[in-house]
C-alpha cells in the first residue's frame, strides 16, 4: 500500500532569503538550491541536500505538495524530483491531478462554503473597512475562494488581529498571521479534507504530513504522524498533540529535517 506525505511548502519545505534563519558563521552555511523565480527574481530556496532528499521521497512514497498558494502561485514552483501527480492549493480548494483542477472537487468545496460560512464579499468589505492604510500594503483575494493582506508587520498593530479573528470566529472563517501575510480563511476551506480524499483515491493506508502555521493544523491532526518545525505561528503557540513531532530546528535547516523524517518513516512505517 502506498504512503501518502503531504506537506506544506512555505516555510515547511520551501524559504524566501528572509525566513532561511542561516544562523551559523557563513563558511558554514548549507548549500542552497532555488527552486522559484518571480519576475525574473529567485525567491524560495531548499538546501541541496534536502533537494536529493525530496528526490528520493518522490520515488519512495506519494508527496503532496499541499499549500495555500493558488494554483498560479504554485505553478511557478520547481520542485527537484519527479513531478508530484497531485498537489492542493488554495488550501483544498483545488486539487490538482497532472497540474489541472479537478473540477468536480473544485464545485463540492464551492457548495460547502456557501453552505457553512459568510460569504466572501462580507469579510472582503470588513477588512476594507477596518485594515489601516498605514500598515497594508496589499488586499488580496486568492481563486475567489479567501482573502489576505500584506502588511508592514513592525507596525500591525496586534490587537486588530485579534479582534479580527473573534469577528471571523462568529462567521465561519479562521484568521492566520504568517509573516507579512494576514489571512482570512473560511473554516470548511481546509488542506486535510483534500488530503483525505487524496488518501481514498490512492489506497494510501499511511499518511505523513508538516507544516508550521495555524492554517496547517488541521492537517497534521488528519495524518498518521506529523511534523512542525521550531518556527512559525504553531511553534509560538507550542501547539502539539499526540502523533505530532516538534522539532528543534528552525529556517530552511528544518526543511531538510522534515524529509530525513518522511523518508525515514515511510522506509520504516512501524
Amino acid at each position: 500500500m502506498p504512503v501518502l506525505v503531504a506537506s506544506d511548502l512555505d516555510r515547511t519545505l520551501i524559504y524566501s532569503s528572509a525566513a532561511l534563519a542561516l544562523t551559523m558563521p557563513d563558511a558554514r552555511a548549507p548549500r542552497l538550491l532555488c527552486v522559484e523565480v518571480h519576475e525574473s527574481r529567485p525567491l524560495s530556496y531548499m538546501t541541496e541536500t534536502a533537494a536529493e532528499l525530496l528526490g528520493d521521497l518522490g520515488d519512495s512514497a506519494v508527496f503532496v505538495p499541499t499549500t495555500t498558494r493558488t494554483r498560479k502561485q504554485y505553478l511557478r514552483i520547481n520542485l527537484p524530483g519527479p513531478a508530484p501527480k497531485y498537489a492542493i492549493c488554495a488550501n483544498g480548494g483545488h486539487l490538482l491531478v497532472d497540474g489541472v483542477s479537478d473540477p468536480d472537487w473544485h464545485a463540492q468545496v464551492v457548495n460547502r462554503l456557501a453552505d457553512e460560512c459568510a460569504p466572501l464579499d462580507e469579510v472582503r468589505a470588513h477588512l476594507a473597512e477596518t485594515a489601516d492604510p498605514a500598515w497594508v500594503r496589499k488586499h488580496r483575494v486568492a481563486e475567489d475562494l479567501f482573502a489576505y493582506l500584506v502588511v508592514e508587520r513592525e507596525l500591525l498593530p496586534e490587537e486588530w488581529v485579534k479582534e479580527l479573528a473573534v469577528w471571523a470566529e462568529n462567521r465561519g472563517w479562521t484568521v492566520s498571521l504568517q509573516g507579512r501575510k494576514i489571512y482570512a480563511v473560511p473554516k470548511p476551506l481546509t488542506k486535510s479534507a483534500a488530503v483525505r480524499e487524496l488518501a481514498r483515491r490512492t489506497g494510501a493506508d499511511l499518511t505523513l504530513a508538516a507544516g508550521d502555521s495555524l492554517l496547517d493544523a488541521d492537517l497534521l491532526l488528519a495524518a498518521d504522524r506529523g511534523w512542525r518545525p521550531g518556527h512559525g505561528e504553531l511553534a509560538d503557540a507550542d501547539w502539539t498533540a499526540p502523533a505530532i513531532s516538534t522539532l528543534h530546528e528552525r529556517g530552511v535547516l528544518a526543511g531538510e529535517r522534515i524529509l530525513r523524517e518522511f523518508l525515514r518513516t515511510v522506509r520504516r512505517p512501524s
